[in-house]
This record gives C-alpha cells, structure tokens and sequence, in this order.
C-alpha cells in the first residue's frame, strides 16, 4: 500500500483527491496546506484525521511511512517543496505549471535525480478524452500525411474579473503571465503528445481585459518539418457563447481541433464528438459521447502515475520530459516580445 501526503488543499485539489481515493493499492493517510480553514474542510471530506493535518511540511515529510508527495501548490512553491520532498526520500506529483523560470524546473530536475526519487508532472490535458481518442487516430495514420493542425481554445472569463468580483483563482488578476502560463502548459503538452516536437515558434499576444495584469488572448503558429500547427486561444471571446454567461465567474473552456491530412479532416466539437469529413467532403460523425472529462483524467493520469512506480516504467510527463514543454511556454513570450521566431534545435 502506498502512502500519500497531499499538500495543497485548495481549489483543484478535490480532483486529485477523489482520484487516490478510486485507486487500488494507494491511500492517502495525510494533508498539508497553510490555510487550517481549508485543510480542515478536506480533511472532513476525505475522512483524514486531524493527526494527520499538517501546515508545517517538514512535519509530515519527517514520516518514514509517507511515500508519495503530491503537491498541488502555486509554481512559486515548487522548488523549495520539491526540493525538501526529495532529500526526504519521496517520491513525486507535482502540479503544473511546474516552475517559474526554466533553470528552476532544471534544477527540480537533477535534485529528484540525485535523490533516486522519481517526479512526474501533472499535465492531465493530454489524458482528456477526446485526445486520448485523436492520438490512436494519428498513431493508426488514419489521416495520412498531416497538413495543418489548427486548436482552439475560447472562452469569456478575464473581461468578467472585476475588482469585488468572487473567483475560484483569484491571483490571476495579478499574474504577469497568464494565459499562455497558466494554460500554455495543458496545451503545448497536449500538442507534444498528439504531433512530437516542433522546430520553431511565433507568438502573437495581447492583453484585453482590463482587470488582469498578463495576457488572455493569443495566436501561435509552431512549425514543423512539412507541417504546422496554429493555436488560436483566448479567455476574452464571445465566440462561443451559447447563452450569457451565468452569475458565478470561472473558468468554461470550449475547445476545437481540426487536423488536415492527406486522407481527411479530423474535426474535434466542442461538445466532445469527433467528426470526419472524407475526401468526397463527406462529413460524418466518426465518435460521439467523447467528454472533456476533467475529473476522469486525474484518474487517468495518477492511474499512469501508480502504475509507472509499480512497474518501474518511464512518465509520460516526468519532470526531464517537462522541460521541454517549459522551453514552448517561455519561447511564447520571447517570440512576442521580440517580434519574431523561435527555433529549437
């Protein structure tokens, strides 16, 4: 039986606790988090005693029976957490994005591989559903040779963060970084994960909202050799509103891919459904009942997580593979601060 110390009980935590909690093999037996309020409330929702909450990680980490730290905390605080979990001899889940500069995210790195502990990054975008599904598409070469890719992200939420205003994150207002951080991280793994390693990036970014320091919408174009990919993102459109928005403010994301190919056209709905379009430009629903199931994909992912330390298999998204997904993120603002192209060799 594994042992789990969770740290960081705050908004997002609640998925990855229901998902240790569906997992055999694997307990969570401790909580750690600087709010008593709401280690309290997880604590009473997860059944965990008030012996085992902790707002002092080094309380915790000094327990030879906890074998797994997963730590769902802000970028700021993971390399001195990271960092501690491993001199402790634990093994690690570390919440994305995974640091703020790429000699931090390093230097997680080489300290978890001097410790002998292994460190996964939790990206569970790529464990989605649908995109589960479009990656044993590709793998199959159901569309042939690949053309453009074309992903789309909307939604209408920073123009809605006015000062007063109640949000589920309220530090995005003050993030300098925000869209292609906070998010960017979900989908250039999730573009890794589908199409390999580009060759080059160019960023175009801009800031709408007025409540919110960074920036909420985008487009990228990331090349490869004999094809591309154009990401068109932003959390200040209303594209896609069916309906005005409702009284809560957070987050409603709708996406869109469409992948060209020489055989087809993959189209992923926004609804989840999966439609093909042939080359007669016949278009028929290919798989339907597809969800961008957030909670299922924690599972997923920490399912992936389990079995990887039980089988001493490689993370899909280790702390090494991440790195790379950190070098899009940070060449996403150096593109558009410099008004051009980023090559990666």
């Amino acid at each position: 039986m594994w042992k789990v110390c969770l740290i960081g009980t705050g908004y997002w935590s609640e998925h990855h606790l229901n998902a240790w909690s569906r997992l055999e093999g694997v307990q969570v037996t401790a909580l750690c988090n600087r709010s008593a309020d709401k280690l309290e409330q997880r604590g009473r929702q997860f059944q965990i005693g008030s012996d085992s909450l902790y707002t002092n990680p080094d309380d915790f980490l000094a327990r030879k029976d906890i074998d797994i730290v997963d730590i769902v905390t802000g970028p700021k605080t993971h390399p001195d957490l990271v960092a501690r979990a491993a001199k402790a001899g634990k093994h690690i889940l570390c919440q994305k994005p995974f640091a703020e500069t790429l000699e931090e995210a390093e230097e997680m790195v080489r300290i978890a591989a001097d410790c002998g502990v292994r460190l996964m990054v939790t990206e569970n975008w790529r464990w989605l559903q649908p995109y589960q599904r479009i990656k044993r598409f590709l793998e199959e070469g159901a569309l042939g040779r690949l053309h453009v890719a074309r992903y789309i992200h909307t939604d209408y939420y920073t123009p809605r963060m006015a000062p007063g205003v109640e949000l589920p994150q309220p530090f995005f207002r003050e993030m300098p970084r925000l869209l292609f951080y906070e998010m960017g991280a979900h989908w250039f793994d999730t573009i890794r994960f589908l199409f390999g390693e580009p060759k080059r990036l160019y960023a175009e970014l801009l800031r709408i909202s007025p409540h919110i320091a960074g920036e909420d919408t985008g487009l990228i174009t990331l090349g490869y050799d004999d094809f591309y990919t154009v990401m068109d993102m932003s959390w200040a459109t209303r594209r896609e509103l069916a309906a005005p928005p409702g009284i809560n403010v957070q987050a409603e994301h709708r996406e869109q891919l469409i992948i060209e190919g020489e055989r087809g056209t993959l189209k992923l709905m926004t609804n989840g459904d999966i439609t093909w379009v042939d080359n007669a430009g016949v278009e028929q629903v290919r798989v339907a009942g597809t969800k961008f199931d957030h909670a299922e994909s924690h599972y997923r992912l920490q399912g992936h997580f389990m079995e990887c330390l039980n089988n001493g298999l490689p993370f899909q998204t280790s702390g090494e593979d991440n790195l790379k997904t950190m070098r899009l993120m940070f060449a996403t603002y150096t593109s558009a601060e410099r008004h051009e192209a980023v090559h990666f060799t």
